[in-house]
């Protein structure tokens, strides 16, 4: 089955007390039990599970390909959970470019708690591969990176984590099932943050665990999701689930767009460095042509004038909001370094975009207004 079919059908079916075709949201907390004291139904307490969690995730773990999946009331408490699921004294390698709240939560929560982690540049996979040692359980790494776009290949990494016995981790918020499949490549497991492109429309915040399968470490995720309670709502639940049906057609449109707006700004006088895989002079762009079947929405340019030029760029469009998040129906633009705090290694006139559905001829004709005031006033 198609992933456009799969989005709209994976785990859905009419309401069998109704016959509604959209599901009802099940708000209830608990849940009845038989004259035995069974569950007939299988739903105890809402922290544990719920009729529209299980919906999601039978949904998620689908369009994946995987076996089993974990909805979480956010992203970083789905990349807890996978970090929470290690022992203390277990060492974890990172790929260095990577969501910064990633790195705050291995920096400042889960190395107290003694997991060790060594941050690598994957652009080497010598370096890669002599960070491993002999209490290597997790291999962890985003592709495309956020917010530099860096390119790994994934089938590469698996093999490394694998040979060191060590599970593959691939955040694929950015590329979604539509554009990349971590588990086919031989990832064990991938997270997301639902909050984007699963949602898709800027209105609820989640985030998932998909396993390839279901072993005694994605039990152990499971264990925390109940434990820990970070689990969502059954209305987030069924914001995402809505947001799926549509997935691949946005993020199909939104792919089309943003190559358009790579190929506008990697001309431009005004900008000196454009990050989007699909161009040529991106370091890793034949990789990413053999892993994705498109190059996603999001992309990063660096502007000329410095951190002054960026910021003066990002206030003064008009269809892109200057915001943070991404992965929505609108376009947002954002200054990352400030973002991320002084701790970041991101450049300072670096600006990431996100591309979302409206005509990429507006949104080019935005930019370039933008940037050419920008120019103007240099001048």
């Amino acid at each position: 089955m198609k992933i456009e079919t799969l989005a709209v059908h994976a785990a859905h079916q009419p309401d069998p007390a109704t016959g509604a075709i959209s599901p009802p949201i099940q708000l209830s907390t608990t849940f009845e039990r038989a004259e035995d004291g069974s569950y007939p139904a299988g739903f105890v307490y809402g922290r544990t599970k719920n009729p529209n969690r299980t919906m999601l995730e039978g949904a998620l773990a689908e369009l994946e390909g995987g076996a089993a999946a974990a909805a979480f009331a956010s992203g970083l408490a789905a990349i807890h959970a996978v970090f929470q699921s290690l022992q203390a004294g277990d060492h974890c390698v990172v790929s260095a470019d990577i969501y910064h709240g990633t790195r705050y939560l291995l920096q400042n929560v889960m190395q107290r708690w003694n997991l060790e982690v060594s941050f690598v540049n994957f652009d080497d996979s010598s370096e890669a591969r002599s960070a491993l040692r002999e209490n290597t359980r997790l291999v962890y790494v985003e592709s495309p990176s956020n917010p530099l776009l860096k390119i790994i290949d994934l089938a590469e990494a698996a093999t490394l984590a694998h040979d060191a016995g060590a599970k593959l981790v691939v955040d694929n918020t950015w590329a979604t099932p539509v554009l990349q499949r971590p588990l086919e490549l031989g990832a064990d497991i991938s997270v997301h943050s639902s909050t984007k492109y699963f949602g898709g429309h800027s209105d609820v915040t989640g985030g998932a665990v998909i396993a390839k399968e279901e072993d005694d470490f994605f039990k152990r995720i499971r264990e925390v999701q109940n434990l820990a309670g970070g689990v969502p709502s059954p209305f987030d639940c069924w914001l995402v689930r809505r947001g799926l049906a549509t997935l691949p057609l946005r993020v199909m449109a939104q792919s089309r767009s943003a190559q358009l707006v790579a190929e506008f700004l990697n001309k431009h006088p005004q900008v000196s460095q454009v990050y989007y895989p699909s161009l040529p002079s991106h370091p890793r762009h034949e990789i990413a042509r053999r892993q994705m079947t498109a190059f996603g929405g999001m992309l990063s340019f660096q502007a000329r004038g410095g951190e002054t030029a960026a910021r003066k760029v990002a206030a003064r469009t008009q269809l892109f909001h200057q915001a943070t998040s991404l992965g929505g129906i609108e376009s947002l633009i954002e200054h990352r370094a400030s973002v991320e705090g002084p701790q970041t290694t991101t450049p300072r006139d670096l600006l990431r975009l996100s591309v979302g559905i409206e005509h990429a001829d507006d949104l080019i004709e935005d930019l370039d207004q933008a940037l050419l005031i920008e120019n103007h006033r240099v001048m």
